[in-house]
């Protein structure tokens, strides 16, 4: 080293210039940072948020993502086999393998209890009173068959007095409900849970104790009517509102995802995914479709030292033997017993196999074929669209306008309740050169509907009937001088129940042999019948992610 000093100085300016290079290259990786997060980068039209609020319009605000609604779990979707790959043993081959699809979804932890529908009833009494001539048959309507617990050869009518109202059963899951009643009580459901939400966030004012406001009729709050236009709501009245410092009001839109989705029946196929539960044991077994139970095993007993022989849901242990041994081994209830009196599945779901059977959203069909639709499957589309009257308005309905339907029993129904949007079907018009649906009515396609018979070349137009596929019976409909429906039957031979008015119903009961408590097993019922066995829960739908686990991005290295 012939230069030592010449060579310090060298050594200190290669260490200044790699400084100065290594704090340029993490200023160009922050830089790079920032603009890479979405919430610092302007929009595509290059307005940021800020620039946004400036111009008077909407600012992009922070979406925390979807909270679980009251008394629901989350239900992780993914891909699962519906139906069984054991021996059929019944060699109907209802339940064939069918690999399956299923998006994420909220569904609640147990049924609905005497309790909860209770509280429905009482806000239909209060709301549709009985006893005024134009609601009279709204609540009825609503009101559950307390008369199912009657045998013939049997002595239950203590239950018939006593299941629905006493609070020894208020949280016994509700029976005596047809699928009719079910699928009104989410809609109701629906509405009360975002009116909660709009008064808890200061939109809407305690409306219910509010001494000017009389809710009655179409006086009440409706989720599809506050979103069309919150002056359609009680008539107007800016009362139920609040207003902030400038004087105006506002709306929450569904861009702001505050209110819930609506709630509704799970479809068939998410309900068999929410039983079988096979996020708890991935093995290639489970995933095609070989889990028995909701429970993880293939016996009904319980395998813990503690609680060794008893078993894991209420059902039907053999003849005349519901409840087991007394003090042994026993399943703790002769009928239907409280919700959650057992241990959930791996999703966090009580009662799936046992306690009742449960109503799903499916028309029932035989089969459900390999050509079916694999990504949440579901029959019983009725497409609609909100009915808009001459002068360009929507048509709510009012209290002198609710209309009817007459079931095959002889009871009414309402189609809609006052202070609801009105919807119709949609036209061929409006499926004119669609590729996804070409009309409104798709309950018995490819399976009942006339491409699917022997007529399938004709027009409908043609036809003085519409040929049936099934030849289920045929309830005549003569209204009586009374304006009731006349009690008739059908008098022609008929070789099955199946129709486009049959539901499934899923699970086995406290009345049901160990056989049906396998979630891959469906039966049906005609929509508007009850019995002392099926009850019911509410669904509704995940929005965004599938799962509460938000994925972080990948980055790729680049090297030099």
């Amino acid at each position: 080293m012939k230069n030592p000093i010449k060579f310090k100085m060298n050594m200190r300016n290669f260490s200044n210039v790699s400084r100065l290079f290594l704090l340029t290259f993490i200023s160009l990786v922050v830089v790079s940072c920032h603009n890479r997060n979405p919430r610092n980068n302007k929009s595509l039209t290059g307005w940021s948020s800020k620039d946004k609020e400036n111009a008077g319009f909407t600012a992009d605000s922070e979406y925390k993502g979807q909270e679980a609604p009251p008394g629901m779990v989350l239900i992780e979707g993914g891909a699962f086999t519906m139906g069984q790959v054991q021996d059929d043993v019944m060699f109907d081959w209802n339940t064939t393998p069918v690999k399956q699809q299923v998006r994420s979804f909220y569904l609640d932890e147990a049924e609905v209890t005497n309790s909860e529908y209770l509280f429905y009833l009482e806000w239909m009494e209060k709301v549709f009173p009985p006893n005024d001539p134009s609601y009279k048959n709204i609540y009825q309507s609503a009101v559950p068959d307390t008369l199912v617990w009657r045998d013939v050869l049997g002595f239950n009518e203590l239950l018939t007095e006593n299941y629905l109202r006493h609070p020894s059963y208020a949280d016994y899951p509700v029976v005596g409900v047809s699928w009719l009643q079910a699928t009104q009580y989410c809609k109701w459901r629906s509405d009360r849970v975002n009116e909660k939400i709009l008064m808890d966030n200061g939109v809407l004012n305690s409306i219910y104790e509010m001494d000017s406001l009389n809710i009655k009729g179409r006086n009440n709050f409706n989720t599809d009517t506050y979103l069309t236009n919150p002056d359609l709501l009680f008539q107007g009245d800016s009362t139920i509102y609040n207003y902030d410092r400038s004087g105006e009001l506002k709306q929450v839109k569904i861009a702001d995802g505050v209110l819930a989705p609506k709630f509704r029946l799970p479809t068939e196929v998410e309900w068999e995914y929410a039983a079988k539960a096979i996020v708890e044991n991935r093995e290639y077994n489970d995933i095609r479709g070989r889990k028995k139970y909701a429970w993880d095993g293939k016996y009904t007993r319980n395998k813990n030292n503690k609680y060794q022989g008893d078993q894991l849901a209420n059902f039907k242990q053999g003849k005349g033997d519901y409840s087991g041994v007394p003090g042994w081994s026993n399943d703790g209830a002769d009928i239907t017993i409280q919700v959650k009196s057992y241990n959930p599945n791996a999703f966090g779901l009580y009662d799936m196999s046992g306690n009742v059977a449960e109503w799903v959203a499916d028309v029932y069909r035989p089969i459900i074929d390999n050509d079916a639709n694999d990504f949440n499957y579901f029959r019983g589309n009725i497409f609609t669209k909100k009915y808009i009257d001459a002068e360009g308005k929507v048509v709510i309905v009012d209290d002198a306008s609710v209309e009817y339907d007459t079931l095959d029993n002889g009871k009414l129904i309402p189609k809609t309740i006052p202070g609801s949007v009105k919807y119709i079907p949609v036209t061929k018009r409006d499926a004119y050169m669609r590729n996804n649906y070409e009309k409104a009515y798709n309950v018995d396609a490819r399976d009942g509907d006339l491409a699917s018979t022997k007529s399938y070349a004709k027009d409908e137009d043609e036809l003085d009937t519409k040929p049936r596929m099934y030849n289920s019976p045929v309830k005549p409909r003569e209204i009586g001088e009374s304006g009731l429906i006349k009690q008739q039957y059908d008098e022609e031979v008929r070789t099955t129940l199946i129709s486009n008015e049959t539901r499934v119903y899923k699970g086995g009961s406290w009345k049901d042999r160990a056989y049906w408590l396998d979630p891959a097993h469906r039966r049906y019922l005609p929509q508007y019948m009850a019995t002392n066995f099926i009850g019911f829960r509410c669904a509704t739908d995940r929005l965004g992610s599938m799962t509460y686990k938000r994925r972080k991005p990948t980055t790729t290295k680049i090297r030099y």
